[in-house]
Order: structure tokens, then C-alpha cells, then sequence
């Protein structure tokens, strides 16, 4: 009996196909583009791999994950809205969840091209761009570094890196560059597990399940090291002052008032000041994580926004 007489014998038929259509898979070219898209995958410029899903037909919402998630946290938003008329896509940031875990490439301005590469190789248009955490970053430098004709509208939720976190000289405020090296290099680098469970409580709201957490929390150990260092450190130390006056799309910024990780008034309040006309939605006693603990109002207020 030959090897495929053995594999029909012992997983079927169609186990044999999966087999063979796997191994013609492995033995595939890239095409010529510069970005390619290969079943669940879009291929950056720079040759990663992005995992992505795409829920839905109807006007297009581009979803952003928060620093140390995957495109995942988003499930219990695309769910209901992709079954609302809305078509929702989210991706896996390079070094989390199912995409690359790239050694280079967690500076703005390439999280940015990876962003246009999931959009030029879905060619979506008069999209409603929704970025949590420090996502929003990526989203004002796509909108400044990369044609805007794609986007319609866009939403910062618990915006984290912007305007600037650092401390500079007119920015009193902000966080100490020694102090953000410590917590890269003395507590990530040291116990990363430590402190998710250190931080746990004001993340979530009190009656946020413990199964939910642990949710989350398995969703976080995933992201790469690398990762959470080097995106970490991008969050810390640039600034976008310059770039938030130069949104000119509409506009809503979605935060809780008892955001620890991310506070209102040196993250959400600011940002919405320097973008024209943009609309800020306070969720009164919401911490960071509105994504589980504020998961129905936040996606009624992303249907009414993407639907206007």
C-alpha cells in the first residue's frame, strides 16, 4: 500500500485532500505585488504576514486593536454590528495574535503602512476607522502619512498615545522618559504576567466577570515580547500634536472617566481639542477596557456614528 492508499485509510478522503491542498500551499510563490493577500493573510511591503477577518457586507468598519491585543477584542463590537448592515474587518497588529511576530517595524510610521496595506489589498472605501488605545496613533498617522480618500470617518475609543504622553518642556504633564524605561525594562521585562494581575481591577469594572478576564488576560499573554516593548515604547515618545489638526473627517472620541491607564484629561479631552470639529462622549465611572465592561452602549454609539 503507497503512502496516499495509507492516508485514505486512516483520515478519509478528505483528510488526504486537506493534506494535499496544504502541501500545494507550502510550495506557493508570492505574486508580484508588493502587498498580497493569501487566504486569511494581507502581505505587508516588508514581506509580514497580517491575519485579518472580514464579517458582513455593507458601509465598511476597519477595526484597530489596543497595545497587547489582537484583532479578537473586537468580537463582542463586529458581532452584532456585522449582523446590523455594517461589513467589519479587524486585523492582528504585527507581533500579535495570528500575524508576524516581526523583529523590526513597531515605529508609527510602519504600523501606519501596515494599516494601508490591509486597505489597499481589501480596497475598501468611505470607511469608518474605529482605533482603541494606542491605536489612535496609528490612525493619525495613516490619515497624515498615506492618502485619507479612503476614510470617511473615524473613532478614537480610551485614546492612549495621543496627543503626546512623554514629558517634554511644553509638556510638563507628561511621563517621564525614565520612567517609561523602567516599566519596559523592570516590569514587562522582568514579569509581564505579574502585572496584568496587579492591574486587573482598574481595567475592568466590578462586575466584569472573572471568566471575561481571563479572556482578555489569555489574549494579552499571546502578543510577543517584542511587541509589547517596542509598540510600548512608540505610545511613550511620539507626538502628534502637529498631525490631529489635519483630521479633517468627522470625528468622535469615546472615553470613560475612570480610565487609569489612558486618564480623560491628558489623553481623550486634549486630543478631541486640536481635531476640528470632533465630537467627545464621556462614559461617566467607565474604566479602560469599554470594550467588555461598556460592550453595548459602545456598540450602539459605533452603529449610530458609522450609520450617520
Amino acid at each position: 500500500m503507497n503512502r496516499r492508499d495509507i492516508l485514505k485509510s486512516t483520515i478519509g478522503v478528505a483528510g488526504a485532500a486537506l493534506i494535499a491542498d496544504a502541501a500545494q500551499a507550502e510550495t506557493a510563490q508570492p505574486g508580484p505585488s508588493a502587498i498580497a493577500t493569501r487566504g486569511p493573510f494581507i502581505e505587508t511591503r516588508d514581506r509580514q504576514q497580517l491575519f485579518f477577518k472580514d464579517w458582513g457586507s455593507g458601509p465598511p468598519v476597519v477595526f484597530l486593536a489596543a497595545w497587547a491585543l489582537p484583532s479578537d477584542m473586537w468580537d463582542y463590537q463586529m458581532v452584532p454590528l456585522s449582523e446590523q448592515g455594517l461589513r467589519c474587518i479587524a486585523y492582528d497588529r504585527r507581533g500579535h495574535g495570528r500575524s508576524s511576530h516581526a523583529g523590526t517595524g513597531y515605529d508609527y510610521d510602519t504600523l501606519a503602512d501596515d494599516l494601508a496595506a490591509v486597505l489597499d489589498a481589501l480596497d475598501v472605501q468611505q470607511v469608518t476607522l474605529v482605533g482603541m488605545s494606542m491605536a489612535g496613533g496609528e490612525m493619525v498617522r495613516y490619515m497624515t502619512r498615506h492618502s485619507a480618500r479612503r476614510i470617511a470617518r473615524i473613532v478614537f475609543v480610551a485614546t492612549d498615545a495621543t496627543p503626546v504622553r512623554m514629558r517634554m518642556p511644553d509638556n510638563p504633564a507628561g511621563i517621564p522618559p525614565e520612567h517609561a524605561d523602567v516599566f519596559r525594562r523592570q516590569i514587562l521585562l522582568r514579569d509581564y504576567p505579574n502585572w496584568m494581575e496587579e492591574n486587573r481591577a482598574p481595567f475592568f469594572a466590578p462586575e466584569t466577570s472573572r471568566p471575561m478576564q481571563e479572556w482578555v488576560r489569555g489574549m494579552m499573554l499571546r502578543t510577543s515580547m517584542k511587541a509589547l516593548i517596542e509598540c510600548n515604547r512608540s505610545a511613550t515618545s511620539t507626538d502628534f500634536r502637529a498631525e490631529l489638526p489635519k483630521i479633517a473627517v468627522p470625528t468622535l472620541l469615546i472615553h470613560g472617566d475612570n480610565d487609569v491607564s489612558a486618564p480623560l484629561d491628558a489623553t481623550g479631552r486634549p486630543t478631541a481639542r486640536l481635531i476640528p470639529g470632533a465630537r467627545l462622549e464621556v462614559y461617566e465611572g467607565a474604566p479602560h477596557g469599554l470594550f467588555v465592561t461598556h460592550m453595548e452602549r459602545l456598540t450602539k454609539d459605533l452603529l449610530a456614528f458609522a450609520k450617520a
